[in-house]
């Protein structure tokens, strides 16, 4: 599905109904929207890992301005900025009041973003290893610094540089990086969810090159009201558990929670309490 808001039009899918049978009245669950990383691929990473959480509530996947199945546009608007008022604009554009805010890595940048200039229009914030400022990209050169092979510090020279000419690059930045990213790295799982990915490496090479180098949500994490989770993998190598920890001092009423057997890939490494954890905190807190 497609919904044309702003300047640009943005694919989106939804799995899981709205509203559920519940004895002799139908219940509306909450609306979760799914924001992805990157940036530059799209939201098919997440599926099927998140679809147990549509027993609990409606998940709205979309792909941001320039990536995935999205519009292409202008790609000097590529930015953290448009894409806060991109999924604003969606939200309104799909009638919803406060939403479930599912943002991992630079999803979760964007989450946090969104959450704190529209508060009204979040129910429940989950930020998923990510980062409030670009400090993480000095302090990730230093891991895979110590941590990564020769091939895998070139790949990151490449990163930092927002220097990937085209999408086969990309697909093997992330085939040699994904052991990496996820302890319990399954090749043929990667590549097959690799394979299925649009992949638009001028969207990653603009952030890396450009907006990520610069900047800082610390000083509005402070406006943000709604109850937030935030989840963090102990061997994370981009977004590291120390920023996690910052974000949840700075977020009021915020919950941290580090999973000691993952890495950036939580669902992957550990899939099972990563949707407890999600599960649980909408149940409990709504």
């Amino acid at each position: 599905m497609r919904a044309r808001i702003r300047d640009t039009e943005i694919h989106f899918d939804i799995e899981g109904a709205g509203l559920v049978p519940d004895g002799a009245r139908m219940r509306e669950r909450p609306v979760a929207f799914v924001i992805h990383g990157g940036p530059g691929g799209d939201h098919s990473s997440f599926k099927p890992a998140l679809a147990p959480l549509a027993e609990r509530m409606q998940l709205v996947y979309f792909d941001h301005r320039g990536q995935g199945r999205s519009g292409r546009g202008d790609p000097a608007r590529y930015t953290l900025d448009e894409n806060v008022e991109d999924m604003e604009a969606l939200r309104r554009h799909l009638g919803l009041g406060p939403i479930v805010s599912i943002g991992t890595s630079y999803g979760g940048m964007v989450a946090m973003a969104h959450a704190a200039r529209y508060p009204d229009a979040v129910s429940h914030l989950i930020l998923v290893v990510t980062a409030a400022h670009s400090g993480f990209i000095e302090r990730a050169k230093e891991i895979v610094a110590e941590r990564g092979t020769a091939e895998q510090r070139q790949l990151c020279e490449t990163l930092w540089a927002g220097a990937f000419r085209d999408e086969e690059e990309l697909r093997h930045y992330y085939a040699v990086m994904g052991p990496l990213y996820s302890r319990k790295h399954d090749a043929a799982a990667a590549a097959a969810a690799t394979a299925r990915t649009i992949y638009n490496p001028e969207a990653l090479n603009r952030a890396f090159g450009g907006f990520l180098r610069a900047f800082d949500l610390r000083p509005e994490l402070p406006r943000i009201t709604a109850p937030t989770l935030v989840l963090a993998g102990r061997h994370d190598w981009i977004c590291p558990p120390e920023f996690s920890e910052e974000i949840a001092r700075l977020i009021p009423r915020a919950e941290l929670r580090i999973f000691e057997e993952s890495s950036h890939s939580i669902r992957a490494d550990e899939p099972q309490a990563f949707l407890d954890a999600v599960k649980g905190f909408i149940v409990y807190k709504r």
